[in-house]
C-alpha cells in the first residue's frame, strides 16, 4: 500500500490497495511487456531465427530487469519502449542476443499487446472475484427479506407493495449480468504482433506468409489471440466495448447506492448503515450518521462515468496510428481500479446493513389502504364496472381530504355492491390489507436467489 501523501491521485494515497497494486501499477505495465519480449524471444527459436541461448538469454534478462529502471532510462532517451530494449540488453550475457532484442518488433507489438494481458487479468482475476462476492452478499439479502414487505416507490411517491427481498433481487439480476457479459467480453481483447503498420513488413521479411502463424504462436504464449487486421495498433473496439461493459456495472453499483442511500433518509429510515464504534458522523452535528460508504460509492461512479467520452475518441487514431491516444489511453486502467473499490465497498457495506422491518411496516401504512386503489379499480373493471378508474381516484382523493379509508367509502358506496359480492376469497384477502398486495415478490426473489447461487455455484 503506498499511502504516500506526496501523491497526487487519490488512488495512490487514498484509496491505495495493494491488490490493484498488484495487477495494475506501472510496474505491472513494464513486467508485463517483459513478458511479451521474452515470449518473442523463444518464438523467434521455434522458428529458427535465433538460437535456443539466444532465446533463453533474453528470456533470463527480461526476468532480471528492474522496471525502475526501464522508467529511468525512459527519462534519458524519452522513448518507453526503446528504454526497456536497452534495459534488457544490459542483462544479457552473450553479446550475440542482443541483435535479436524486440526483433521485428514495433513499439505496439509489444504494449499493446501487453496492455490488454493486464486489462485481461485485472478483469477476471481482481474484479471479477470481487463483483461476485457483491451478488453473493445480495443473494443473502434476498433470502433473508423475501418477504419483508416494503412499500414501492416510483418517482418518490409510494406506489404499491413490493418485498426487500425483490428488490434486492434485481441487483442480484443486473449485476450478475453484467459480471457474465464483462467475463465474456474480456475474451477479446486481443494482441498484435504484425509491426510498424499492421502489414507484417518486417516479420514477413523473414518468414513470409508463414508471419501469420508465428504472431498466432507468439501470442498463444501469452494468453491472447490476434487482432487482424490491425495497424500499428490494436483496433479500439474490442477494448471499448468490454470497458463500457465495466462501466455498465458501476452504473449499477451506483444506482444501488442511491437507493441505500436514500432509505437511510430519516423521514424513511428503513435501512442503516453500520457504524463502527469510533466513527464521526459530523464534524459538528455528533448525532449524524452520514450514508458515507454509499455515497462514497456514487462519487466514484461519477469519476469513471465520463470516462466513456474518452475512450470513444480514442478510437480514432489517424492513419496507421498518431500519438494522441498515447497520454489520453493511459488512465484507461483507473476505470478497472475505481470499479473495484466500488465494489469492495459495497460488499463491505451492504454485508452490514441493519434492515428495520418494522419501519418498513410502519411507512407501508402511512397512507393506509390508498395504496390499494389500483387492485381495487382493476378487480371492479374485471367484474363489469365502468370507468372503475376514474370513480377509485375520485374516491381517492375524498378519503386523502376527509381522511377517511378507501374501502370504507367502496364499501359505502352502493354502486360497487354487486362488484364486490363477486370477488373471490382470494381477491378479498388480498384488498383487506397493503401486506396481502405483493404479486410475485416472493416467488420471484427466491427464484432469482436460487438462479444465481447456480451460476454462481454457492
Amino acid at each position: 500500500m503506498i499511502n504516500d501523501l506526496n501523491a497526487i491521485s487519490p488512488l495512490d494515497y487514498r484509496y491505495s490497495d495493494d491488490r490493484i497494486i498488484m495487477y495494475l501499477s506501472g510496474k505491472i505495465f513494464v513486467a508485463t511487456q517483459l513478458e511479451v519480449e521474452s515470449a518473442l524471444a523463444q518464438t523467434l527459436y521455434e522458428y529458427n531465427l535465433c538460437s535456443k541461448e539466444i532465446a533463453d538469454d533474453i528470456s533470463a534478462a527480461c526476468e532480471m530487469v528492474n522496471p525502475n529502471d526501464v522508467y529511468k532510462e525512459e527519462q534519458r532517451i524519452h522513448h518507453d519502449a526503446r528504454a526497456m530494449v536497452n534495459c534488457i540488453k544490459a542483462k544479457l550475457l552473450c553479446p550475440d542476443s542482443g541483435s535479436f532484442v524486440h526483433f521485428c518488433a514495433t513499439s505496439y507489438d509489444i504494449i499493446d499487446t501487453a496492455n490488454n494481458i493486464v486489462y485481461f487479468r485485472a478483469i477476471n482475476e481482481l474484479l471479477i472475484p470481487q463483483l461476485n462476492d457483491l451478488v453473493k452478499v445480495i443473494i443473502r439479502l434476498t433470502e433473508e427479506e423475501a418477504k419483508t414487505v416494503q412499500i414501492g416507490r416510483t418517482h418518490g411517491q409510494h406506489a404499491v407493495p413490493i418485498t426487500f427481498g425483490w428488490a434486492m433481487s434485481g441487483y442480484v439480476n443486473r449485476l450478475g449480468e453484467g459480471t457474465l457479459y464483462l467475463e465474456n467480453l474480456s475474451k477479446s481483447l486481443s494482441g498484435k504482433f504484425s509491426g510498424a503498420v499492421g502489414a507484417y513488413n518486417s516479420s514477413s521479411l523473414f518468414l513470409g506468409t508463414a508471419a501469420i502463424q508465428f504472431e498466432k504462436d507468439l501470442l498463444e504464449k501469452l494468453g491472447v489471440y490476434p487482432s487482424s487486421p490491425s495497424t500499428q495498433i490494436i483496433p479500439p473496439e474490442d477494448k471499448n466495448r468490454t470497458f463500457f461493459e465495466i462501466l455498465l456495472i458501476a452504473g449499477i453499483m451506483a444506482d444501488l447506492a442511491d437507493d441505500m442511500r436514500h432509505l437511510q433518509r430519516t423521514e424513511i429510515s428503513e435501512i442503516k448503515e453500520e457504524f463502527e464504534k469510533n466513527q464521526v458522523g459530523s464534524s459538528t452535528m455528533s448525532q449524524k450518521q452520514n450514508p458515507i460508504n454509499f455515497e462514497n460509492v456514487k462519487g466514484m461512479w461519477k469519476i469513471v462515468a465520463p470516462r466513456i467520452i474518452t475512450m470513444l475518441m480514442n478510437q480514432m487514431s489517424e492513419h496507421q496510428r498518431d500519438l494522441t491516444n498515447s497520454v489520453s489511453s493511459r488512465t484507461d486502467s483507473e476505470i478497472i481500479a475505481y470499479t473495484f473499490l466500488m465494489a469492495e465497498r459495497l460488499t463491505k457495506t451492504m454485508a452490514k446493513i441493519i434492515v428495520d422491518q418494522e419501519k418498513m411496516k410502519e411507512n407501508l401504512k402511512m397512507q393506509g389502504e390508498l395504496i390499494l386503489a389500483e387492485p381495487i379499480q382493476l378487480l371492479l373493471s374485471f367484474y363489469g364496472c365502468p370507468d372503475a378508474h376514474e370513480k377509485i381516484r375520485i374516491l381517492s382523493l375524498e378519503s386523502k381530504e376527509k381522511k377517511i379509508s378507501l374501502m370504507e367509502l367502496v364499501r359505502k358506496n352502493p354502486e360497487f355492491k354487486d362488484y364486490l359480492a363477486r370477488l373471490t376469497p382470494d381477491q378479498l384477502e388480498i384488498i383487506q390489507s397493503p401486506e396481502n398486495y405483493i404479486g410475485l415478490s416472493v416467488q420471484e426473489a427466491e427464484a432469482t436467489a436460487i438462479r444465481w447461487r447456480k451460476i454462481l455455484e454457492i
